[in-house]
């Protein structure tokens, strides 16, 4: 083992960890993480951040969906479209590549108020290619023809891209119903952009996953792990009578989990940040504060209804400290990499992490 592997294996689990922090105690996240490291045979913010690396070069395409409307509100939730909003600033900055953000209409607003602070252009997709520094929003459609003749459209404007990466949006489960967290249906609801997702899936684009708990796109993957441990997953376990439970029938290569599905996507930016040598790809907390302030006056809510700059039931202050924690991981990795060379050697020989 070398010192970078080492590094890479604990500082992505430490990333990990932080995602995976579980401020409410009742350890849904920790069942998630246990499916998904099994999965994933790694650390998985480090995973995917590797397979982004590998992957993308200048003027790439890159597809972003995300947007979960919730029930009774009607509104999206600001889980989800924060991630998605800093990591297309992450993946410009880095790679200079061409993220086009695929929301419902409920998260326009959000990402144009959003787009005002990170500092990126909003387009069209005819201007993808034109202007620098752009972002194209294309908002995805609740009837599941039209998303499917969408999807088409998309495609033959961008052509292929090189990545697809899902932030907390919703997926339909083997009956084709969407839920929200505790089984009720929300079909009539959301976009239906898995069936985009399941295009690019089909076609072997680099795709990666992030949800929270078993009801979002790529979730499948470990279907069997959520159907046994998570409440509403298994058969029969909605309040439908659907008869197949929120597990979402989509699946991914490559997944992530976390408490918030927003932190699991700050874990992969970080890992990012760490391997392009570059801790100014990833936002410190005072931009994740001002982004999360914004967000919610642009009218999308908290997970539990609260028009706040919350994500999940979890505020600014705390999400703030997941960021610091992150970005010091990299930094201290970085910055300590020569000085304490000397103790990776050391640890090294001693077995350990053989």
């Amino acid at each position: 083992m070398t010192q970078q592997e080492l590094t890479l294996e604990n500082l992505g689990s430490s990333l990990d960890d932080l995602a995976n922090l579980d401020p409410r105690g009742y350890g849904v996240c920790k069942i998630l993480y246990q499916g998904a490291r099994a999965y994933q045979g790694e650390a998985l913010t480090m995973h995917a951040a590797k397979k982004l690396c590998a992957a993308l070069q200048q003027d790439d395409v890159v597809y972003l969906i995300s947007g979960f409307v919730l029930r009774p509100f009607n509104k999206a939730e600001t889980d989800g479209i924060i991630g998605t909003m800093l990591l297309a600033r992450c993946l410009i900055k880095g790679f200079g590549v061409r993220p086009v953000v695929v929301l419902p209409d409920e998260c326009m607003d959000a990402a144009t108020g959003l787009a005002s602070i990170l500092g990126f252009h909003l387009t069209d997709l005819s201007d993808l290619f034109s202007i620098p520094f752009t972002v194209s929003v294309v908002p995805f459609p609740r009837d599941a023809a039209a998303a499917d003749a969408l999807s088409d459209t998309i495609l033959d404007m961008t052509g292929m891209p090189k990545a697809v990466i899902s932030i907390e949006a919703p997926g339909a489960n083997a009956q084709g119903v969407y839920h929200n967290a505790i089984g009720k249906p929300v079909t009539s609801l959301e976009a239906k952009t898995d069936i985009l997702w399941e295009k690019l899936y089909a076609a072997g684009v680099l795709n990666i996953a992030i949800g929270d708990l078993g009801n979002e796109i790529g979730m499948g993957s470990i279907g069997e792990h959520i159907q046994k441990y998570i409440p509403y997953a298994g058969a029969g376990a909605c309040t439908c009578g659907c008869g197949s439970g929120i597990l979402a029938r989509t699946k991914a290569d490559n997944l992530i989990t976390a408490t918030v599905s927003d932190w699991g996507c700050y874990g992969m930016m970080a890992a990012i940040a760490y391997l392009k040598e570059d801790p100014e790809l990833f936002h410190d907390g005072a931009m994740q504060e001002r982004v999360m302030r914004k967000a919610a006056e642009c009218g999308v809510i908290d997970m539990y209804g609260w028009a706040v700059p919350a994500i999940d039931g979890i505020g600014a202050e705390m999400t703030c400290a997941i960021v610091t924690a992150m970005r010091g991981c990299v930094e201290y990795a970085l910055r300590l990499r020569d000085t304490c060379s000397t103790w990776f050697e050391k640890t090294i020989e001693k077995g350990y992490f053989s």
